[in-house]
């Protein structure tokens, strides 16, 4: 650490230590200046002279005062410059008693804004340039008059400086530290956002595989006895599900690992290209599932893409969940202008069967829809249908932000 620097600290640490010090200098230069004669006989002569003990009272009060200059600047400033009027009119020759008024002058203006100091400091000016011109034996041009002058403008002059530098630097202070909590709230509202779609994920598949667990294990368990063969092979629709959830359970949460974990998830997320195959387990759960799609040949973002699939799976689990395991599900996919449109219908109970679980659960299925729809700037509507059932009516950009902006300019990305 620099010279400069350690000075920098003790001066912050300890202030009225350091004040106390600057008034003992400012004392022992006035004294050592007030012992000598510019204005001999003979013109400049630097002879040794006596100050009175009028001047020397005088210097030891303005001194005393600049050891508050911190905490009362302008009564400190009135007291100097009290000080230095009575040694213009009474000193004969003067001792620089002015030196107290300039110190005192600098820390207003350091301290203060610039109206205060401009009005403060042309009041000092002008009041000890006048008392110096006025009083004394000197004329009213002798160059100590005018270098009154000069060094009250000089230390308001600098104060304002110092005190410009200090608010610049404060400013600096400021703008770094709130770039750093807007860093750090980004960051926070991104792991949010994460976290957020990683659960809407984990209850898409969980919700979907363990619903089709729960009917083959109840279709199984039906028909045990009388029809084994049915029942061993909806038992393997248990296994098949219940291993393709532990498979995209694992994959979801390896999204959760750290960069230098191994075994990262490689296997891509599903689309709509996994759709006959989505409708299928359905079917073998024994929901009555119609596909109609006019969307082959559509390429979709991967967001877009997922979030498709998502709305449809989450459905068809309501469906089976709500609705009976008699009722009947139509799914339609279709490509309209630069849209997609999905839509999930159901037709309600089947031959008055009752639902095995209430129509308004307390899950967060709707929600996670919602959510993924407003993700890629769509539109989602849902509601119960006239003379039964449900409809889910999903409407998604066929191309996302990035792309819709680059044709507009035609620039390439």
């Amino acid at each position: 650490m620099s010279t400069l620097a350690r000075a920098r600290c003790v001066y912050g640490a300890h202030p009225s230590t350091m004040d106390a010090a600057l008034a003992a200098a400012v004392l022992i230069c006035m004294v050592a200046g007030s012992f000598v004669d510019p204005h001999g006989p003979e013109g400049v002569n630097w002879d040794l002279r006596t100050p009175d003990v009028l001047s020397l009272a005088l210097m030891t009060a303005g001194a005393a005062a600049l050891a508050f200059r911190r905490r009362a600047p302008m009564a400190v400033l009135a007291v100097t410059g009290g000080v230095s009027v009575v040694e213009s009119v009474t000193g004969d020759p003067r001792a620089p008693v002015v030196m107290a008024a300039v110190i005192a002058l600098y820390t207003v203006a350091a301290s203060t804004d610039r109206p205060t100091t401009w009005r403060v400091g042309l009041l000092t000016m002008t009041v000890l340039t006048g008392a110096a011109m006025l009083a004394g034996s000197l004329p009213w041009y002798a160059q100590e008059n005018l270098a009154v002058f000069a060094w009250t403008g000089i230390g308001a002059t600098a104060g304002d400086a110092v005190r410009s530098r200090r608010a610049f630097v404060q400013a600096i202070r400021d703008r770094a530290e709130k770039a750093e909590r807007t860093r750090e709230e980004e960051a926070r509202r991104r792991v949010a956002e994460e976290r957020l779609r990683i659960a809407r994920d984990l209850h898409d598949v969980v919700a979907h595989h363990i619903a089709l667990v729960n009917v083959q294990a109840g279709v199984a368990s039906h028909v045990m006895d009388k029809r084994p063969d049915q029942a061993k092979e909806a038992l393997a629709h248990v296994r098949e599900a219940s291993r393709s959830a532990l498979d995209e359970l694992r994959a979801t949460v390896g999204l959760l690992r750290q960069s230098g974990d191994p075994e990262a998830p490689t296997e891509p997320a599903p689309g709509l290209a996994r759709l006959d195959e989505l409708v299928g387990t359905f079917q073998h759960a024994g929901l009555r599932v119609e596909l109609a799609r006019t969307d082959q040949g559509t390429e979709l973002p991967a967001a877009v893409d997922l979030a498709a699939y998502r709305i449809i799976q989450e459905a068809l689990t309501n469906v089976q969940k709500h609705a009976g395991r008699q009722a009947k599900a139509e799914v339609s996919v279709v490509r309209v202008g630069p849209d997609i449109e999905v839509t999930v219908l159901d037709d309600g109970l089947a031959d008055g069967e009752a639902p095995d679980a209430p129509a308004e659960g307390g899950g967060h299925g709707l929600l996670g829809m919602r959510e993924r729809v407003t993700a890629v700037r769509g539109t989602l509507t849902t509601g119960p249908r006239y003379g039964g059932g449900f409809r889910v009516h999903a409407i998604l950009p066929v191309k996302s932000r990035t792309d819709a902006a680059t044709e507009a300019t035609g620039d390439p990305v």
